[in-house]
């Protein structure tokens, strides 16, 4: 199942990775610097739900697409030809990638 993300999903998606990426630096920082652990795990949870809301962007625009047929149940295998995907297994796919993120 290959993803197309229109540019403003795309923009938001990158601007979430972009400020968990950020806040990343900052706890690495926080830590180096010998800083309250209660600001440290404070800003630690703020990256983790940046990534998260990102990576359920993600898979909420594959879903979209799955459901209104911007995706037609097609990917690519190693040598970039068109492999029809079983909507099962795309559907087991999808469950998988939502629970990787609970």
């Amino acid at each position: 199942m290959r993803l197309d993300l229109a540019e403003e999903e795309l923009r938001s998606a990158l601007n979430r990775l972009r400020r968990a990426q950020g806040q990343i630096a900052g706890v690495i920082r926080m830590i180096e610097e010998g800083r309250d652990c209660e600001e440290v795990v404070t800003q630690l949870a703020a990256a983790s739900r940046a990534l998260d809301r990102a990576g359920f962007s993600i898979i909420a625009t594959g879903l979209q697409q799955c459901m209104t047929g911007g995706d037609s149940g097609t990917s690519e295998d190693a040598d970039g030809n068109p492999v029809v995907e079983d909507p099962k297994e795309m559907r087991a796919r999808l469950e998988k990638l939502f629970l990787s993120l609970a």
